[in-house]
């Protein structure tokens, strides 16, 4: 899972949920903001391209991203590279939608071994350098996911 934000830090509310599920298969949703979610930073959307007006034009309610989410995810673990991020942002959805999350969001790092630890960053970043669009919350999911999967692969001799 990846989750996009208006900004960080305090008052910063979650615009995009992205998610790639066990068969490989993704999806996202861009979340409208609440009337009590006004904080914007500029250069969160200057990273993520996502603008205010995207996300009440295109975007789904609060309760609606959550009860799919639910609906998805439901009783499995799901990880997240950025885990004290996400898990706020996803509190905050939840929380909007006035429902319990149904799944349990754990830090990909419960995953890795020292040595796969050692290798995240290096292996994460050089897929930065694919065609992948980054900080979209599925293309972000996607390679961790991707960045998980070369990690399992045996070294070579």
């Amino acid at each position: 899972m990846d989750i996009e934000a208006s900004g960080f830090g305090a008052g910063s509310y979650p615009i995009e949920v992205g998610i790639v599920l066990a068969d490989g298969s993704s999806e996202s949703w861009l979340i409208r903001p609440q009337p009590q979610w006004t904080r914007w930073d500029a250069s969160a959307e200057a990273v993520h391209g996502i603008s205010r007006a995207q996300l009440f034009a295109e975007g789904w309610s609060a309760r609606v991203v959550a009860q799919e989410l639910n609906r998805r995810l439901a009783g499995q673990t799901v990880f997240t590279d950025g885990w004290a991020h996400d898990f706020a942002w996803l509190a905050v959805l939840f929380d909007a939608a006035d429902l319990v999350p149904r799944f349990r969001l754990e830090h990909l790092r419960r995953l890795l071994n020292d040595r796969q630890a050692q290798k995240w960053k290096p292996t994460f970043d050089a897929l930065a350098q694919t065609d992948m669009t980054l900080h979209r919350a599925q293309a972000d999911a996607l390679r961790v996911r991707a960045a998980w999967a070369a990690l399992q692969m045996p070294l070579a001799a």
